[in-house]
């Protein structure tokens, strides 16, 4: 079983590369608080501001043991958890003091909210110059759309993912899970490194606008290019791609699932010669992946056919020996015992004082010098409120009064 650091390395007493950051999360749901995560997971200090009496709606979200919500467990771990009412007064004095001390504040309120509860960019700036703001919304500080909710789902149907997801007699599909907001919280992790080193040069902090409608259309390639040069639309095409074939699934003598991707030249000639279809190569309309995309009937029946004849394991060694791309279609029960990913260590043991050692997804990526580590998993709600005031400053008759009046 792999540790909750990612890699066994004699650095891993080094200080992680984010040390000494401090981040307010103060988002809900996915994208934003996500974002903290990736940035907790180096190293960076995460206080998660939730409010007193409507936590983070992901503490909710999904399957929970004992009461206890899952989710939450892996987008707040490496936080500590605190509550406070930012639209009370003394709420809002009590964010402005941690917001003097603080490197970066993540938020996803709708535009205006911070600015009615008076913590817009002018008061949180003039606390700290040097304050990195992101603000993660639906569809961004301006514009039209800018004052509606906003969540993933809708950034998946209006970026044109749904248009082409899905069979081509079938309707537009959704992602079964947070897909935009994933790719959101990666461009917000971005986006708020990027505008600390604008501030290494500059001395001053800046406000990061990020529109949950706009990660998900840059990952969808030239779309957009496409459509203005010629007019082109992509289609719904189910597993295949208008760009190269063979590619799709195929099922196996023992009714497993195989992925096989030909985005290569090379590749796809090789797979021919494999499944004993050599004479395709030498047909004009093979020399190009869109070529090969147009006669894609012909080339699954040339694999499926050969797939459908073969075990899972044998089809797949007949494919690396080849050297030609190959992957078993897994479930989450063949993730977690796929070798691969143990040699990776992609999923890591956490101890957990509710649950006990949990397993989930580890830190993003390997740093050879400076790792990221799972430091706990998520805390209950309001965990550290009173650690973080005191720290902060606040007496234990102060922080006794805040309670008192709900703030807390």
């Amino acid at each position: 079983m792999t540790t909750a650091t990612r890699q066994d390395d004699p650095t891993a007493s080094v200080s992680p590369p984010l040390h000494g950051l401090r981040v307010l999360d103060l988002a809900t749901l996915f994208a934003g608080p996500l974002a903290a995560t990736m940035l907790g997971d180096f190293g960076a200090e995460v206080v998660k501001v939730e409010h007193p009496t409507r936590p983070d709606p992901s503490r909710g979200h999904g399957p929970a043991k004992d009461g206890v919500g899952l989710w939450w467990k892996i987008l707040g771990r490496n936080k500590r958890t605190i509550t406070l009412d930012l639209g009370a007064p003394a709420g809002r004095d009590v964010l402005l003091r941690l917001a003097a001390d603080a490197d970066v504040i993540v938020e996803n309120f709708r535009p205006g909210t911070l600015e009615r509860w008076g913590l817009g960019w002018a008061e949180l700036s003039a606390v700290n110059p040097r304050l990195v703001l992101a603000r993660v919304t639906g569809f961004g500080q301006f514009g039209p759309y800018s004052h509606r909710p906003g969540f993933g789902t809708l950034a998946e149907a209006m970026s044109g993912f749904a248009a082409m997801t899905g069979e081509p007699d079938g309707p537009p599909t959704l992602p079964p899970f947070g897909l935009a907001d994933s790719i959101a919280a990666l461009a917000t992790a971005y986006a708020v490194m990027t505008a600390l080193s604008g501030r290494t040069a500059t001395g001053r902090g800046q406000v990061v606008d990020l529109a949950i409608i706009e990660p998900i259309l840059t990952v969808l390639g030239p779309q957009p290019l496409w459509y203005d040069q010629l007019g082109y639309v992509q289609p719904r095409t189910g597993n295949r791609s208008r760009n190269n074939a063979p590619r799709n699934t195929y099922r196996t003598a023992d009714g497993c699932w195989l992925a096989v991707s030909t985005s290569a030249q090379s590749v796809a000639e090789r797979v021919m010669r494999l499944v004993g279809r050599e004479e395709l190569i030498d047909e004009p309309w093979f020399g190009t992946g869109s070529g090969r995309a147009e006669h894609a009937d012909v080339l699954d029946e040339a694999v499926g056919g050969w797939i459908a004849l073969r075990s899972r394991d044998d089809a797949i060694a007949a494919f690396e020996k080849a050297e030609a791309a190959i992957a078993p279609v897994h479930d989450i029960r063949d993730v977690m015992s796929d070798p691969q990913y143990r040699a990776l260590g992609t999923v890591t043991e956490v101890p957990d004082p509710e649950l006990g050692p949990i397993r989930m997804q580890n830190v993003l990526f390997r740093l050879s010098e400076t790792p990221g580590s799972i430091r706990w998993a998520g805390r209950p709600h309001g965990a550290d409120t009173e650690a973080v005031l005191t720290e902060l400053g606040l007496s234990a008759p102060e922080i006794a009064v805040l309670r008192e009046e709900g703030v807390l």
